[in-house]
């Protein structure tokens, strides 16, 4: 039995790492996250993590673990910015306000899948314009669902969440470790 993660992310390797929990290999899925016309935000994650762990490659023993996190701001999903521009645009919709983060999680063993969402409430702090332009100059938005990272430097503008911390980085730890128990992974016992 091999373990697989199916994220190219190194977050969800780090968070996996907390638990004492090292991929045997790592395969990052190749499908469409184009959401489809009017899907609202939990469904489409929860699709996205399932879809994921369908599509990694994977022998009948082995346990696939994937994942997909999404920012919704009321019925809208923020995917990952596609531009500096597309970023400022999240932001600013962000600002001030509170959001959703939901990460699924979805994990394959042959033919059985187990799955989980996690949903937990952020508050953004209301940006200037100077904190707005200093952050979108680190680069840190790339690649990151509605535009920030929380264990980044935009940290600095999470005043409150309630929830997943581990969630709203990646990866929920808690309902991991339970999804890899249900599946037959030796989670707390010796794996040497």
């Amino acid at each position: 039995m091999k373990l697989i993660l199916g994220s190219g992310s190194p977050r969800r390797r780090e968070l996996l790492a907390q638990i004492g929990v090292v991929a045997d290999d790592i395969r990052a899925p190749d499908i469409d996250e184009t959401p489809r016309q009017a899907e609202l935000p939990r469904p489409y994650c929860a699709r996205m993590a399932l879809q994921k762990a369908r599509a990694v490659p994977a022998e009948p023993d082995d346990i696939v673990l994937c994942a997909d996190t999404t920012v919704a701001l009321g019925r809208r999903i923020l995917g990952k910015p596609e531009s500096v521009a597309q970023a400022a645009e999240f932001l600013l919709a962000l600002s001030g306000r509170r959001h959703r983060v939901i990460t699924a999680v979805a994990v394959r063993r042959g033919d059985r899948v187990w799955q989980r969402d996690v949903v937990t409430t952020v508050q953004m702090k209301r940006l200037s314009d100077e904190e707005l332009n200093a952050y979108l100059a680190t680069n840190d938005w790339q690649g990151k669902a509605g535009g920030y990272a929380i264990q980044g430097p935009a940290g600095a503008f999470i005043p409150w969440i309630n929830g997943s911390f581990t969630g709203v980085v990646g990866l929920p730890l808690a309902e991991t470790a339970g999804l890899l128990q249900a599946a037959g992974y030796p989670l707390w016992k010796d794996r040497a």
